[in-house]
């Protein structure tokens, strides 16, 4: 849960005649109870996990397993950011599949912190996957294109 909503929540129960606040959401959930007290009001906050996913004993485990690691040269992104294919939400996109790259041809933009860093090709050939969606969050070292 956002530090900021729980923040809130605190100050809603220290200000109002509640004593003890309790909220669920798909990320955990969260118990506020008031303490009480002559001095000033004290609050505690508890906050919970989600319950793991249950496992039956005796299923079957998944067979897919991880997807196999793609085969060529893996162009990987250099950090953490926001994938786009073009340079601006209406323009071209840099590369498509099929198309052919040099060394040093754009192919991408990761956007970290505001700034646009331009991805280029860090090997020669055609590019036969694009792995992120546009507008995708992507993490260090994730795989973002094939070059064959």
């Amino acid at each position: 849960m956002d530090l900021r909503k729980l923040k809130t929540l605190i100050d809603l129960v220290s200000e109002s005649n509640i004593s003890e606040l309790e909220i669920a959401e798909a990320d955990g959930k969260v118990r506020i109870v008031k303490t009480a007290a002559a001095a000033p009001v004290a609050t505690t906050a508890y906050v919970v996990p989600p319950p793991a996913p249950a496992v039956t004993v005796g299923a079957v485990p998944d067979r897919a397993g991880p997807e196999p690691e793609p085969t060529g040269n893996v162009v990987k992104s250099p950090m953490v950011g926001t994938f786009y294919r073009s340079a601006s939400p209406g323009s071209e996109a840099f590369v498509q599949i099929g198309s052919v790259v040099k060394v040093g041809d754009p192919i991408c933009i990761i956007e970290a912190m505001k700034i646009m860093n331009e991805i280029e090709a860090d090997a020669a050939g055609t590019i036969r996957q694009i792995l992120c969606e546009n507008g995708q969050a992507v993490e260090f070292g994730q795989p973002l294109f094939v070059i064959e």
